[in-house]
């Protein structure tokens, strides 16, 4: 399958130099008597004691360490810009790029970056650590060395996120865990690579663009996220939404996108969002699977507004998607048009159009019948994570037992 063995890149005995920008996070945090803080050129000191450096498998590398060091959760889109006219600056003389980050924002950011940089065709990592390399037992040397590593060695032309494990799409990632040293997931994409004994590939990357690489970092954050839960009254919903500077709203719904339209209130308010040129995408709370808005009455209801399917986006990347489009001043009409295109990897998108609701069994029919509905709106996403003959052979199969 697509799994394959990475080899060492053969650049001869030209060592790779790697661009590495500190912006903040927990990694170089030095220990005061007030806690943990981001302390200036500790992370140099920190680097320039780890043997590891000297392997020659380790790339060349020059850091950049911003001032002020900044907690990730106090990160905004001007340090996103600041991250990404960096690497501009910077793109023509090194080989590929480490950001070392907080994890609390970390997800948003690598979404950012890979919207920002485009036709990017070198790698750009982004990694950090739950622990400071400061302390006996961390997880940021093992981070580091693994990204330096990978950023020295291969060319993945991607934002991509290495913790633990893992290299993610960063724009597919997750902060899941707060304490554990496996904090980011990426539910809907397979990891880029996984690092064991080798560093496996396992998902194909974004091919090497065509163009020539630049950089669009302006963002607009009148934005906002909106979720649904049992009892939100529609007045409340009205508030949320009233500023007139909002332009797009990320719809946290139920399951496949759904939202309660027995009472037509939600979809009023809605509908009244949609009219104004507010432009709304649907994300579902849960982490795993995808936005199908034709499968229920209440999804059904949505989709008649005229609100987006945010498929199996993040809530993180469907939030900077819409920053970044209209930060670059299209219309609410271009910006749904690029919301439902797959930009730079960030979303899978599929064809639900030919697709009826499910509607109830007839009395007469038997489980068969049902178990072939289920299974025709409900095929899973990754057909390949089953065995294929298996699936062709009992699709082939109902198919004989049924007519389809």
């Amino acid at each position: 399958g697509m799994s394959r063995r990475l080899s060492l890149s053969a650049s001869g005995n030209v060592p790779r130099i790697v661009y590495v920008i500190y912006a903040g996070g927990t990694i170089g945090m030095k220990k005061t008597p007030d806690g943990f803080r981001p302390a200036p050129n500790y992370l140099k000191e920190q680097l320039a004691k780890m043997p590891e450096f000297e392997d020659p498998l380790m790339p060349r590398y020059e850091i950049n360490e911003y001032d002020p060091l900044l907690d990730s959760s106090d990160m905004d889109p001007g340090d996103w810009k600041r991250i990404a006219e960096d690497i501009r600056d910077n793109y023509h003389r090194y080989d590929s790029f480490v950001v070392l980050h907080g994890t609390d924002t970390m997800a948003y950011t690598a979404s950012a970056l890979s919207f920002m940089l485009q036709n990017l065709g070198k790698m750009v990592i982004l990694t950090g650590s739950q622990i400071p390399l400061g302390e006996l037992r961390n997880d940021g040397r093992y981070n580091l060395i693994t990204t330096m590593m990978i950023a020295g060695n291969y060319n993945i032309p991607e934002v991509c996120i290495l913790f633990n494990d893992r290299l993610l799409r960063g724009n597919r990632s997750t902060k899941v865990d707060i304490w554990g040293l496996n904090a980011f997931h990426s539910f809907n994409y397979p990891p880029l690579a996984t690092v064991g004994v080798d560093i496996e590939i396992v998902a194909e990357p974004l091919p090497m663009p065509e163009g020539p690489f630049h950089c669009i970092s302006e963002m607009d954050p009148n934005i906002v996220a909106i979720r649904i839960f049992p009892g939100l009254s529609s007045a409340t919903l009205k508030e949320l939404v009233r500023g007139t500077s909002v332009k797009g709203i990320v719809l946290e719904a139920y399951g496949a996108g759904n939202i309660p339209e027995r009472k037509k209130e939600y979809v009023n308010v809605l509908s009244e969002c949609v009219s104004k040129g507010i432009v709304i995408v649907v994300c579902s709370q849960a982490p795993k699977g995808t936005i199908n808005m034709d499968i229920y009455a209440t999804g059904q209801a949505l989709k008649h507004l005229g609100v987006i399917s945010g498929y199996d986006m993040t809530i993180e990347t469907a939030l900077v998607k819409l920053m970044h489009l209209f930060g670059r001043n299209l219309s609410a009409e271009e910006v749904k048009i690029e919301m439902e295109k797959n930009l730079v990897g960030e979303v899978t998108l599929h064809k639900t159009s030919q697709k009826k609701a499910l509607k109830p069994p007839p009395e007469d029919s038997n489980l068969l019948q049902s178990y072939h509905s289920t299974y025709k709106y409900f095929r899973p996403p990754q057909p390949e994570t089953m065995h294929k003959d298996v699936v062709n052979v009992m699709e082939y199969d109902l198919i004989a037992k049924l007519g389809d």
